[in-house]
């Protein structure tokens, strides 16, 4: 019979699998509660009721330009919060529909008054923005 000699460097890497193994079987209440199953959230019902979405912008040459101005307006103004400056601009066949949140009335405002500059007109101009 053949005598198989563990040298201490492999002592200690065997001894450390063990020990890692054992941890992750011995502790599985560590990290995310298993005890409920979780869902993704469904906000599916709400977006239904909308329209107009991003996906319904044309990629009409008039459109994308109209689009550019009203966003490039919209960022030059610097006195603008983040949430502005990602307000979701949709325009299809030349009528625009702004979207999205931001943190005032007078932003909303604004925004909206941008977009009416560079679109032509308020009466181009849909603005569902909300103030949050």
């Amino acid at each position: 019979m053949k005598t198989i000699s563990i040298t201490p460097r492999l002592f200690t890497l065997y001894s450390t699998l063990a020990l890692a193994s054992l941890c992750v079987i011995s502790f599985p209440g560590y990290g995310q509660d298993q005890s409920t199953p979780s869902t993704a959230p469904d906000n599916s019902a709400k977006n239904k009721k909308h329209d107009i979405t991003a996906d319904k912008q044309t990629n009409a040459s008039a459109d994308l330009q109209v689009t550019a101005q009203i966003r490039k307006a919209i960022i030059a103004e610097k006195s603008l919060s983040t949430y502005a400056h990602n307000v979701k601009i949709i325009t299809l066949n030349g009528m625009v529909t702004l979207k999205g949140p931001v943190k005032s009335d007078s932003e909303k405002q604004t925004v909206a008054d941008l977009a009416a500059k560079a679109a032509g007109g308020a009466d181009r101009i849909t603005n569902d923005i909300t103030v949050k």
